[in-house]
């Protein structure tokens, strides 16, 4: 809003040594609100090399407390600094190696990967981020919003990949196009209405001197033929909106003028000007809901992205589970591997001893020596295999790998696939039921629903004509002393003498000015207005469709775990059957063959049959592990099951260890 402001003498800047004593004094104001401006952390740092990290300060907060209130009035011209992120593994690690060698349970590796995996230290900078928008928009400043997707940069496992995911809670202002949504769902208008203003108080200040000298054709304007007037001012402002839609300002407006003319009553000559403007809209923009619509969405989006977070440790604990199973896979193959080899050595070492004693034809040799030759083989990719996956269990577990003792260190898993093939006797209903409750995606659809619920009311406000009231006052002073060259020295004034004496008229109703009235806009089509309004429904709407639709997948994905689990069970006992068959084959070859009856290339072959047995016994076994796994994850058990606290993971720090 604008108003008309009037000028008015504070001090008397002709004189050399007052001009003097106000540059000084505006110098050391300066001086001092850039100090108060930056903090001595923030400019030891600025200073510090650019090739070295900069230290933690004392002034400095974890960043998950960077929100705190503040009782000191300068802290809100200050900026704050994040920490640098630490990329230290987690004491947890050093305790479990020994020997040169990492042991590791699926407990541990579970620990570990909540205190060290960086797709969960990536993930908790969300957190604060969201925190961010509830004081932006507490101001009354739109909403920029949080993350909702999974960072999924770490590789190996089911989840292995990189990418990112979607925000959500944004506002409308930005640029729309073939970008305004994902996964198909277009979220443009979220937040849409009338403009809000900002909720913090303004205080404007202005202070200035004017001299001017103007050459005067006639004499008998001013008295003089070069007329001379010093005008000093100093201006305050004070604006603030409130969650009502009221605007309210103050003005106070005061100057101080000299002058040289012999016509001019006073010299110097004061005014002083109190103005108050108050408006209130009442149609488009009234009420709490369209002025704080910002922050009730920023609510509903810390919500989700907390449930956000709780998605990242779920996914990232699937994924660190099915990497340690693979890697069990990958330990348990290598052994197979090994066992195989030193057989087919040993067989090869006996087929050339009965060749010396020509008690086999040479090709028996020949064959044996190929048998393990290929063996051989196969024990390079299981072990190639072996280290590729204890690289990714490292790397899911630990923040740096820049140690090379570290990289090169073997993992030895302790855990093993039980003989137990524990199928659920749960109802798929009640697991469905379970899923439509805990799954994470289902509860961010709902709460994404919250906000589009809201910007379809005020869209609608935002339909409305521009109906406002307001009300203005103002209250004006004069006065001065009289000029000694004034002409006539008989005229008399009834106005006070010097600045107190025209504050307190301005003060005291002595010269007011009352306004009362009714501003009307009314936009004869409102296009713009009513498009926005029918998108809110349109995309509120699809917004429901895509609800159901998850719902239907879910569903689905519960029902397909069930079978993947029922199908790895029975896979499990079909392999330990064969399992135990080729055994028995390879006993019976073996003891025909101390009996004469049978051959070292029978044998073989029935060990190699054994081999590959153990090998598809190893393969169901970690294909049934992960789909126990995929069974938590669908239904959304992840955490539960495996006993995780949010508040650890929060904190990067498990507090305790859980079976």
């Amino acid at each position: 809003m604008s108003i008309p402001q009037g000028h008015s003498v504070m001090t008397r800047t002709n004189a050399p040594l007052g001009r003097r004593l106000q540059s000084l004094a505006s110098a050391v104001f300066l001086l001092v609100n850039l100090a108060l401006a930056a903090k001595p952390g923030a400019l030891a740092q600025a200073a510090a090399p650019a090739s070295t990290a900069a230290p933690a300060v004392a002034d400095q907060v974890p960043f998950n407390a960077m929100m705190r209130h503040s009782d000191n009035p300068f802290a809100a011209y200050r900026g704050e600094t994040v920490p640098p992120p630490s990329l230290a593994n987690s004491s947890r690690l050093n305790a479990l190696m020994r020997d040169g060698r990492l042991y590791l349970s699926l407990r541990d590796a579970i620990d570990l990967a909540l205190e060290n995996n960086l797709d969960l230290v990536i993930a908790r900078y969300n957190l604060p981020i969201a925190q961010t928008d509830l004081l932006r928009t507490a101001a009354g400043g739109s909403v920029r919003g949080v993350n909702t997707g999974v960072v999924s940069g770490t590789p190996g496992g089911a989840g292995g990949g990189s990418g990112s995911g979607t925000g959500a809670g944004g506002t409308s202002s930005g640029a729309g196009g073939a970008g305004a949504g994902a996964s198909g769902i277009v979220a443009s208008t979220l937040g849409t209405g009338t403009s809000i203003s900002s909720f913090d108080p303004v205080l404007s200040a202005k202070v200035y001197n004017d001299h001017t000298s103007e050459q005067l054709t006639n004499f008998q304007v001013e008295g003089v033929s070069i007329y001379k007037f010093n005008t000093s001012a100093a201006n305050m402002t004070y604006d603030q909106a409130f969650p009502t839609g009221t605007a309210f300002e103050v003005n106070w407006v005061n100057s101080r003028q000299t002058t040289n003319g012999i016509y001019d009553f006073f010299s110097p000559s004061f005014s002083s000007s109190v103005q108050v403007y108050v408006q209130q809209p009442l149609l488009a923009g009234f009420g709490l809901g369209p002025n704080l619509r910002f922050l009730r969405i920023a609510h509903t989006n810390q919500k989700i992205s907390d449930i956000a977070f709780r998605a990242q440790v779920m996914a990232t604990i699937t994924q660190v589970c099915d990497i340690y199973w693979d890697l069990v896979s990958a330990y348990d193959n290598e052994q197979v591997s090994e066992r195989s080899v030193a057989f087919a050595q040993d067989t090869l070492d006996k087929s050339r001893k009965q060749l010396d004693l020509q008690a086999i034809p040479a090709m028996d040799v020949l064959k044996a020596e190929g048998d393990l030759a290929t063996r051989q083989q196969d024990l390079t990719v299981a072990r190639t295999n072996l280290e590729l996956q204890e690289l990714y269990m490292k790397n899911a577990i630990t923040r740096s790998l820049d140690d090379p003792i570290l990289e090169e260190m073997p993992v030895v898993p302790t855990d093993h696939i039980g003989a137990d093939l524990a199928t659920s006797s749960e109802p798929v209903q009640d697991m469905i039921a379970r899923a439509l409750r805990d799954r994470t995606e289902l509860q961010e659809s709902a709460l994404d629903l919250e906000n589009r619920a809201l910007s379809r009311k005020t869209a609608r406000n935002a339909l409305l004509p521009t109906l406002d009231v307001y009300g203005f006052y103002a209250g004006t002073g004069a006065g001065g002393t009289k000029n000694p060259k004034y002409f006539d020295p008989g005229t008399g004034s009834d106005l006070p003498d010097g600045f107190g004496g025209a504050l307190q008229d301005a003060l005291n109703n002595t010269s007011p000015e009352y306004r009362v009235g009714v501003s009307l806009n009314i936009p004869l089509r409102n296009r713009t207005a009513k498009a926005d309004q029918y998108r809110t429904e349109l995309e509120y709407r699809q917004s429901q469709v895509y609800l159901e639709e998850q719902k239907k997948r879910i569903r689905i994905e519960v029902r397909n775990a069930r079978y993947a689990l029922e199908q790895g069970a029975a896979r499990v006992d079909a392999a330990r059957k064969a399992r135990d068959l080729a055994a028995k084959t390879l006993d019976i070859m073996q003891k025909e063959q101390k009996l004469g009856a049978g051959s070292n290339q029978q044998t073989l072959a029935a060990e190699h049959d054994l081999a590959v047995a153990e090998s598809a016994l190893v393969a169901a076994e970690t294909a049934y592990e992960k789909a126990r796994i995929e069974m938590r994850r669908a239904t959304g058990s992840v955490l539960e099951d495996y006993g995780i606290s949010i508040a650890d993971a929060q904190s990067g720090v498990v507090q305790e260890s859980r079976p």
